[in-house]
C-alpha cells in the first residue's frame, strides 16, 4: 500500500467515476483502475462497486477511506514540517443549505488554516445534494434541518448513506422580512398575517418534494409563490417585493445586511438543524475547527 494509493482511491470517491478521478489525477484510467484493484487485492477488501453510472462505496470502504484520509492528512503535516519545497495546500469541503452562520464558521476556519495557499470549496446548494456530497466525500461536513413533516424521509436517507446526524441547535420557525415591509413591528406573525405577502423559496431541482424543502412548513398553500437558486436573489426579493421566508432565525447583519429581520413565527413546528457526517471517519483538523467555530456562531 501506498500513499499513491490512498490519493487514488479519495480522488475517485470524490469524483464518483474512475474517468473523471483519472483526469484530476493526470494518469490514464486503465492505469487508475489497476492502481486501485491491486489495492483492494492487497487489503483483501472491495472499496468500489461498479456500476453503470460509476462507482459506489462499498460498506467496507467507507471505513477504508476514513482511516485513508487520516494518513492522508498526517503524511501531508509531516511534508510540510520537514519538506521545506513543498507549500502547504489545505483542502477543505462543506455543503449545506443557506445558513449565515455556516458561512461565518468557513471564514473561521480560512482565516485558521489558510495560509497563502488553499483549496477550500462551500456549497450553499440542494437538499438532497448536501447528502449525495458527504456521502460521496465530496464535502466533508453537511448542514441541514429536520422537522416533524421531513424527519422520517431525511433520516433514512442519511442512515443509507452510511452518514449520521448530530444536532446543533433546535429552532422555532422565524420569518425573515425587510426591515421596512409593513409587519416589521409586530414583535411576532402569523400565516394568516402572512398571506397576500410573496413566499420565496430555494429551488430543489428534480427533488422538489416538500421533503426536501429548504424551509419548513412547505406544504402550505400559497397565492404567491417565488423561487429561486441564491441567497443574495432570495433577500433581494424579499426587500424589493416586501416578500418573505421561513428559517431558523439566527442572522447574520454582515451577510443579510441590516435590511433584513427575523420575527418569530406562531407554528407549533421545530427545526433541529445539524451537522451530516460520515458514520466511519474521524474529521479532519479543519472539520474539527469548522465544527468548533460553528457553536461560536450560533446565537439564537
Amino acid at each position: 500500500m501506498t500513499l499513491q494509493q490512498l490519493r487514488y482511491v479519495v480522488a475517485v470517491a470524490e469524483k464518483g467515476t474512475i474517468s473523471e478521478a483519472a483526469k484530476e489525477l493526470f494518469i490514464s484510467q486503465p492505469s487508475l483502475t489497476n492502481a486501485i484493484k491491486d489495492l483492494e487485492k492487497e487489503m483483501q477488501i472491495t472499496i468500489f462497486n461498479r456500476t453503470n453510472k460509476g462507482v459506489v462505496i462499498s460498506s467496507e470502504g467507507d471505513v477504508f477511506l476514513g482511516y485513508a484520509r487520516q494518513v492522508l492528512e498526517q503524511a501531508d503535516l509531516l511534508e510540510e514540517k520537514y519538506l521545506h519545497t513543498k507549500e502547504p495546500s489545505p483542502r477543505f469541503a462543506v455543503s449545506c443549505q443557506h445558513y449565515s452562520f455556516a458561512v461565518n464558521a468557513f471564514v473561521d476556519v480560512i482565516r485558521e488554516f489558510g495560509g497563502n495557499k488553499y483549496d477550500f470549496t462551500l456549497r450553499e446548494t440542494q437538499t438532497y445534494e448536501i447528502i449525495e456530497d458527504v456521502s460521496r466525500l465530496k464535502s466533508e461536513i453537511g448542514i441541514l434541518y429536520t422537522s416533524s413533516s421531513n424527519q422520517e424521509i431525511i433520516m433514512k436517507l442519511i442512515r443509507q448513506n452510511g452518514l449520521k446526524f448530530e444536532e446543533l441547535f433546535l429552532a422555532k420557525p422565524h420569518v425573515f422580512i425587510s426591515s421596512r415591509h409593513p409587519l416589521a413591528f409586530e414583535a411576532c406573525l402569523t400565516m394568516e398575517d402572512l398571506e397576500e405577502y410573496p413566499y420565496l423559496s430555494f429551488e430543489q431541482g428534480e427533488y422538489n418534494s416538500f421533503y426536501f424543502s429548504e424551509e419548513i412548513l412547505s406544504t402550505l398553500d400559497r397565492r404567491r409563490n417565488i423561487k429561486v437558486r441564491d441567497r443574495a436573489t432570495l433577500f433581494n426579493l424579499v426587500i424589493g417585493l416586501n416578500g418573505y421566508t421561513v428559517s431558523s432565525g439566527v442572522i447574520s447583519p454582515e451577510l443579510n445586511g441590516e435590511n433584513i429581520i427575523a420575527k418569530p413565527l406562531l407554528v407549533d413546528e421545530y427545526m433541529r438543524i445539524g451537522t451530516i457526517t460520515q458514520k466511519n471517519m474521524t474529521l479532519s483538523r479543519y472539520g474539527k475547527a469548522y465544527m468548533e467555530a460553528l457553536q461560536k456562531h450560533l446565537h439564537i
